[in-house]
């Protein structure tokens, strides 16, 4: 284990108000409810229409911060993970950090790993307090995914979802571990950057399928491996919820311990960053989730990048 992990204090979530369903779906592009579902598992997900990820992710931080009960003068550092922040530049988190009214001696700044992008923001979060002279910081999960889909594209517009989660972290001597895993592959998930003409997620459904069957396995076995533990020490496994397939076909590796598997992708789409934080903040919030109990979180996402932490809350 590492010697000093991290300790989630509180959660928060924000989503935008309206709801987009596969039958609103099937009015612009050529699909329907049964299509979607047995292919993805997924029946709603949200869009933004007067929101943005700044404002989301403003949302899920002021949840999370209310229900930390700390000082706000104690918060070392906001960091947003997104791929779609509203702009280039200021970033998402420093107007989230002007938002939530926090002192102006505070480190600020977004982070960009697709789908792992909570994970990794743990894990910058964990290394920069283990320096700093206060006890939190704020990790935030926001994107405006509708921002970036190509809604003539069934193959990708029935996946995604706008939202926001968070979570303030301290450091903590519970047991905590974390993997990280970088490939480089640009051709398997994609969106164009800055200055070319169209900026639209594009993807390779069948291969990214078969990557992340086999990633999240690796991500579940080698820290499992590492904390010395099997699956049945687990009380909750939290994957990136990208397509419940994926997770169903991961689940299979693992006979009789089923249960473990946390699925929430029915009621919000891949909302990429955002997915793990929103499943804790899912766990947290109806009591499932409780101190003392272990989980493992597990995601992978464009780059091609994949991440697990183990963590006693």
């Amino acid at each position: 284990m590492e010697e000093m992990g991290l300790h989630i204090v509180a959660t928060g979530r924000c989503l935008p108000k309206k709801q987009l369903t596969n039958d609103m779906l099937s009015e612009m592009v050529e699909t329907n409810d049964e299509w979607i579902r047995t292919r993805t598992g997924i029946h709603n997900r949200y869009q933004c229409e007067e929101e943005s990820c700044v404002s989301l992710a403003a949302g899920a931080a002021a949840q999370a911060y209310e229900r930390s009960g700390i000082a706000k003068d104690e918060i070392a550092v906001v960091i947003v993970a997104s791929t779609t922040s509203d702009d280039m530049l200021p970033s998402a988190a420093s107007m989230v950090a002007q938002r939530l009214e926090l002192p102006e001696e505070i480190l600020s700044f977004d982070i960009s790993t697709a789908c792992t992008g909570f994970l990794t923001g743990l894990a910058v979060a964990r290394g920069l307090l283990l320096t700093s002279t206060k006890k939190y910081a704020l990790v935030i999960g926001s994107e405006q995914l509708s921002r970036i889909v190509d809604y003539t594209d069934r193959g990708t517009c029935i996946l995604f979802g706008d939202g926001a989660g968070a979570a303030v972290v301290e450091l903590s001597d519970k047991p905590y571990l974390q993997k990280s895993w970088t490939r480089g592959n640009r051709e398997m998930l994609y969106c164009a950057g800055v200055g070319q003409e169209t900026q639209r997620i594009v993807m390779q459904g069948t291969e990214v399928f078969k990557f992340a069957v086999k990633v999240l396995q690796q991500g579940i076995d080698e820290i499992l491996q590492e904390a010395q533990l099997t699956l049945s020490d687990i009380d909750f496994v939290i994957c990136h919820q990208a397509n419940e397939r994926i997770i169903r076909h991961v689940q299979k590796k693992y006979k009789g311990l089923e249960d473990k598997f946390y699925i929430n992708i029915a009621d919000y789409g891949n909302t990429s960053a955002a997915s793990i934080p929103i499943a804790l903040d899912e766990l947290v919030s109806s009591g499932r989730l409780r101190e003392g109990m272990r989980i493992l979180c597990v995601a992978f996402g464009a780059g091609l990048t994949w991440n697990s932490v183990y963590m006693e809350w």
